[in-house]
């Protein structure tokens, strides 16, 4: 049994960890603090002598040819990262993998989190955000969800030395199941050396494994033996001192660098690999202030998405927009409404871009008509609360686009190629079907922007995607309608449905700024949940 196990071990380490080693630290650190106010010019200045041992990041020579044959270690909380500490990622594992109830446990741990030493920090913040959870939820958070947030918090100075090794080796006190799968993936790591956690069973116990927290210096010792490594990249504490200094090469970087200057921050285009597809609900970096932030919102937000959902489907546009507005909603309009042709019998095709199950809904009621959508999956309280028509496709090709014309001959349609959202600026490979069905298409780039939460999800309830949207402050929607696509580029005027299909992705990502990609639906949804997207029936409930 799991439980039994972890509680009896979890009163052990309370009773003596907590109750006895915490109380001492925190009077030793009281203590501490006085004795730094009363000789606060000499330490200053010790700390600084310290600091300037080794050269910093800038100073590396990263044009040296010989750098290409170097092996590099370092650790990623401090250097890699401009963050100062790690709770937002803690947070975002017990968010995302345990829930919004763990994630509250998690901040409430802040109110004393400050009087423990690093060490006991690092235990209390991974028993509340791993305790119970299974090895797949964990696996998927650091696979989906925390790269995201890597990538935006690279240091680019520790980069660009980073980059210039062959080999690269990270020592860390983290979980290691916390940065390995975005070290491998992103980041072109030999291997990583991180704390392990104990498990039982398929389950994390939130204890730490037989080894303990990993002492980064020891472990540099315990993996090059006699050898040393080329280049050590460190932090300023008088840890990662003593770790770099078993290097041959030695460069810190400091928290004031990370932190203020501009020149650390990494531009999207200098990722190390692109950020197409990410999953999990929280917009945001959930600092301590963030994250008390979003949990002061959460009623009024709940509360709004009811109101806002309400107005969508009960109103006519014009006071659904004015209401939707002073709610907080932004929808702003480009383009001209689409003239329609009486000698056609058939409506107008939209074809969108596409970024949350809401985006026909928002076109309707920017054009104020009634429109049908089609979509691949949809949950049945999707269904449910749209205000809209919408049809489910089969993936049958030949089904599908039967069905596809018997709508069109009704009255407008609207279909998203892409066959799945896409939150960052890449468009995804459009299928080629809908250029087989209609001579008057009309492309629609579409863009929609959030604060708080993500209104998309691979891995969670998909029903919740229109109402998470909806719970943000301020969400936006960018709704620009291009003009309709000239007959020489349909299939009428002699094109294959895949040049239509490519002429529309490229012209849409023109209008946005996106990128196109090759990728579909199906890769997506492997890379992220592990599975192909498909709602089932005997598993909506």
């Amino acid at each position: 049994m799991v439980f039994p196990v972890v509680f009896l071990k979890l009163a052990d380490w309370v009773l003596y960890q907590l109750l006895a080693n915490s109380c001492y630290r925190a009077a030793r650190k009281v203590r501490n603090y006085g004795f730094f106010l009363r000789n606060q010019t000499p330490r200053s200045s010790s700390q600084q002598q310290a600091a300037s041992l080794f050269p910093t990041a800038s100073h590396c020579d990263v044009g040296n040819n010989i750098r290409s044959s170097q092996t590099l270690v370092c650790d990623i909380h401090g250097v890699l990262l401009r963050a100062e500490t790690f709770f937002p990622y803690f947070m975002l594992v017990a968010f995302e993998a345990g829930g919004i109830l763990r994630a509250f446990l998690l901040l409430l741990s802040c109110s004393f989190l400050w009087i423990l030493d690093y060490e006991l920090k690092l235990r209390v913040m991974i028993f509340i955000s791993f305790c119970g959870l299974r090895k797949k939820d964990i696996e998927s958070v650091g696979r989906a969800v925390l790269p995201k947030f890597y990538l935006e918090n690279l240091n680019l100075q520790a980069y660009e030395v980073w980059s210039k090794t062959s080999s690269r080796v990270v020592f860390t006190s983290i979980p290691r199941v916390m940065v390995e799968g975005f070290l491998k993936e992103y980041m072109a790591v030999d291997d990583v050396a991180g704390t392990e956690l104990h498990t039982v069973g398929n389950r994390f116990t939130g204890l730490l494994s037989s080894s303990g927290l990993l002492v980064k210096h020891k472990a540099l010792k315990a993996y090059f033996g006699d050898k040393k490594p080329d280049v050590g990249l460190g932090s300023s504490s008088l840890h990662d001192h003593h770790f770099i200094s078993l290097c041959k090469e030695a460069y810190v970087v400091h928290k004031e660098d990370g932190r203020n200057n501009q020149s650390c921050l990494m531009p999207r285009d200098k990722y190390p690999k692109p950020l197409i597809f990410h999953d999990g609900r929280l917009a945001f970096l959930p600092t301590p202030f963030a994250t008390l932030c979003m949990f002061l919102w959460l009623p009024f937000g709940i509360v709004l998405a009811i109101f806002r959902i309400l107005v969508g489907i009960c109103l006519p546009y014009r006071l659904a927009i004015f209401w939707g507005s002073l709610s907080g909603v932004q929808l702003t309009f480009q383009g001209c409404f689409p003239s329609s042709n009486l000698e056609q019998k058939k409506g107008v095709l939209y074809v969108c871009t596409h970024r949350t199950l809401l985006d026909p809904v928002f076109l309707s009621t920017a054009l104020c008509k009634p429109l049908t959508a089609v979509t691949y999956s949809l949950s049945k309280m999707s269904e449910i609360i749209a205000p809209i028509k919408t049809v489910r496709l089969t993936r049958d090709r030949k089904q599908d686009g039967e069905t596809m014309q018997k709508l069109l001959s009704e009255g407008d349609l609207v279909v998203c190629p892409e066959g799945t959202t896409c939150r960052e600026p890449y468009l995804l490979r459009f299928s080629s079907l809908f250029a087989e069905l209609a001579d008057e298409i009309v492309p629609v780039a579409m863009n929609a922007h959030v604060s708080m939460f993500y209104g998309t999800t691979a891995s969670g309830l998909k029903w919740l995607d229109p109402v998470f949207f909806l719970m943000n402050p301020r969400p936006s929607y960018h709704v620009q309608i291009l003009g309709k696509v000239p007959p020489e580029f349909t299939c009428a005027g002699g094109r294959s449905s895949f040049e239509v299909a490519n002429y529309i992705q490229r012209k849409l990502a023109d209008a946005l700024g996106f990128e196109c990609t090759t990728f579909t639906r199906r890769d997506k949804y492997l890379m992220l949940a592990g599975n192909e997207g498909i709602v089932r029936e005997n598993k909506r409930n």
